[in-house]
């Protein structure tokens, strides 16, 4: 297929294969932690059981090769579409029996497996199937529809269990019908990427030496100047942030008794999951504009403060306990357009310790550590927020941004790293 063929035929196929990389990324990380707490786990286990969910993204460069020699791209997230399908009715069905947690985070283990070797397939397939000239035209496209994917998870998807909560009184009900219409909602997604991914690639795996030439790779990433460093800001870059995610639908669910803000679920889905998601669009946005303006060093410690220091808000919510939704809605949007100016730094830090030859994998390993900075502060976020309450626990969360701030001082990079070339 030639170059023009492939542009023609691309509109066709961007937004929906990343929409369908989104989708269950948001579903299985976030909107898996609401339905636990709406259906009465622990914010303990929640925060432990939930953050293990991040274990695929985190070794999924383990795997990608295997991905580049058997089959083709196309075949593979197809494949994995379906099974994380499967995997999301596995989820709903399971929902409404005694031991539904064991039951339903084994399909979610599953979902979650299956969504990290998509995503693998996918960014492939879109270097392979797109010509040069159109990759980065499609970049913002790409980023536009994976946040409509989470605004339809976090927003709608969460907004419809809340209707069928008020419409049933029975949790179990209400979140067994929501995953199975979300299990149907991949298969259609599925089947549109069937019908609209041109066939690309040759079917037939080139001969290569993959386990010699990955295990240079993965050597050469660790032989990177300052990498002790970058590595070790790469997981204290969201150590506060890491904790809030997992416990701000909780504590926007409690109940006043136990410290929370006792809203429903459905405004949990209307405040976080939508005004919260476009807010994070934004300020990721923006966040890529100043940097590309002014470069990564000017932009570096006040991107970081601005991902930690909203997160004192929480500290007023949970002292306050205000009953005003529209005071609620404000933090969170803050919050949320923080955490999206903040992360463009995070990001472009990424790429930056992904240069050289091996760019792809390495930046595969380097977003592995960030989904490792992830997982890790999430499974005791939850013991933390038992231990010393929703006010305590926001407290430590501001004092976690002080690890990355403290490393700012020696991490190096050029100053004007990520600013757009003028010529």
């Amino acid at each position: 297929m030639t170059s023009s063929k492939k542009d023609k035929s691309a509109w066709a196929w961007v937004p929906s294969l990343y929409f369908t990389e989104g989708m269950p990324y948001v579903i299985i990380i976030t909107v898996a932690v609401i339905m636990y707490k709406k259906l009465g786990i622990s914010n303990a286990d929640i925060g432990l059981y939930t953050s293990w969910l991040y274990l695929p993204w985190v070794v999924k460069p383990l795997w990608s090769p295997l991905v580049d020699i058997k089959s083709t791209k196309r075949n593979w997230f197809l494949g994995m579409q379906l099974l994380i399908a499967l995997a999301f009715l596995g989820v709903g069905l399971t929902t409404p029996t005694n031991n539904f947690f064991v039951l339903s985070l084994s399909f979610f283990w599953v979902a979650a497996f299956a969504s990290a070797t998509n995503d693998i397939a996918s960014d492939g397939y879109y270097l392979i199937a797109l010509s040069e000239k159109k990759q980065s035209f499609f970049l913002g496209v790409r980023s536009t529809f994976y946040r409509l994917a989470m605004i339809t998870g976090q927003g709608l998807i969460v907004v419809f269990a809340g209707f069928l909560e008020e419409q049933y009184g029975d949790n179990q009900k209400a979140w067994s019908y929501t995953m199975i219409v979300v299990a149907l909602f991949m298969v259609l997604l599925t089947v549109l990427n069937l019908f609209t991914t041109p066939k690309v690639e040759k079917t037939e795996p080139e001969e290569k030496d993959v386990a010699v030439s990955f295990l240079e790779v993965f050597k050469s990433f660790f032989q990177k100047k300052q990498i002790g460093i970058a590595l070790a800001f790469i997981l204290l870059y969201r150590l506060g942030e890491s904790q809030l995610v997992k416990m701000a639908s909780p504590f926007l669910l409690d109940k006043p008794e136990a410290g929370g803000l006792a809203l429903s679920t459905t405004e949990v889905g209307t405040i976080y999951g939508t005004f919260g998601v476009i807010a994070l669009t934004i300020g990721g946005i923006l966040g890529g504009i100043v940097i590309s303006s002014h470069g990564l060093k000017k932009w570096m410690l006040p991107m970081i403060l601005a991902l930690n220091l909203p997160n004192l808000l929480y500290i007023l919510l949970a002292f306050w306990q205000p009953s005003s939704v529209v005071f609620t809605t404000l933090v969170v949007i803050v919050e949320q357009f923080g955490y999206g100016f903040g992360f463009a730094a995070y990001l472009m830090f990424l790429i930056y310790i992904a240069e050289g030859v091996s760019k792809t994998s390495h930046y595969a390993i380097a977003t592995g550590f960030m989904a490792l900075g992830m997982m890790l502060p999430g499974m005791i976020s939850g013991y933390i927020q038992e231990y010393i309450g929703y006010t305590g626990f926001f407290i430590w969360v501001a004092i976690a941004a002080i690890p990355a701030i403290i490393l700012t001082r020696y991490i190096q990079y050029p100053a004007t790293y990520g600013k757009k070339d003028k010529n």
